[in-house]
């Protein structure tokens, strides 16, 4: 199974090949005071040997305003197999981004996550640090960021019956702890109507390290409409009991820009 430890490392390994990308035109100037954005929503229901369903959807929303950058997102996602409850989660983070000097940016974020299924009832952060835009071109972007903060998560013990179904759920203390952060985040366009993404986060404290990387290719249809493929991993080291540490989601979007 891939692991997300490998798609971290080879992204950071490839980070000086995809400077030759660095000579390109600049980026455009963006609009300023305004909120613009995307969001996604992406449904399957399929029937057959086997009966399964899911809907996941965001919306990912930023603002920049001299030299500061607000950015807001909230997703979630909800799937069921053979009528079994199998997958159930939804996260809001927002970020705010201060320019210091050209490439250099000091941040600020919060983070709440909420899964039925990975062994936490909620994890919640705060962090801050330092980023630098490593490209900023008008097809490739490229930063990375580290920081540090607090992190308070609740773990739970999931108990299932032969079937699948959740009969029980044993919630452990809540705990608090301090954590360092890092995050990369990648652009390229490949051509006008076809854009490669690629984002990154880790969450590292004594008690788990939440390793998280989704990434999406996306083909314009219009300018508001584009149709998106895309595969995210997340990590969780440490959960409770027997939980998989691993979970995988693969998703067909349509894209509608704002």
């Amino acid at each position: 199974m891939l692991n997300i430890r490998a798609v971290a490392t080879t992204l950071l390994v490839l980070t000086p090949a995809v400077g030759v990308w660095a000579d390109e035109a600049p980026a455009t100037p963006p609009p300023m005071g305004v909120w613009t954005g995307k969001g996604q929503l992406g449904f399957l229901n399929s029937r057959g040997n086997s009966d399964a369903q899911s809907i996941n959807g965001n919306i990912d929303m930023l603002r920049y305003d001299g030299a500061w950058k607000n950015e807001f997102y909230l997703g979630g996602l909800y799937g069921k197999s053979a009528g079994i409850a199998s997958a159930e989660r939804w996260e809001a983070r927002g970020q705010s981004n201060y320019t210091i000097s050209d490439g250099l940016f000091a941040f600020g974020g919060l983070r709440y996550e909420h899964d039925l299924f990975d062994g936490f009832q909620y994890q919640a952060s705060v962090t801050s640090g330092i980023g630098y835009k490593f490209i900023d071109t008008a097809d490739t972007k490229l930063s990375a960021q580290v920081g540090a903060g607090y992190r308070r998560l609740r773990p739970e013990d999931i108990i299932k019956n032969q079937d699948g179904v959740v009969t029980q759920r044993i919630l452990h203390d809540a705990t608090g702890e301090a954590i360092g952060t890092v995050g990369v985040d990648f652009s390229h366009a490949f051509t006008k109507t076809t854009t490669l993404t690629n984002k990154f986060l880790m969450e590292s404290g004594s008690a788990n390290t939440l390793l998280h990387d989704d990434i999406a290719l996306a083909v314009k249809m219009s300018n508001r409409l584009a149709l998106s493929v895309g595969y995210g991993i997340t990590d969780n080291t440490h959960p409770p009991g027997t939980l998989k540490k691993v979970d995988t989601v693969t998703t067909v979007n349509l894209v509608f820009a704002f």
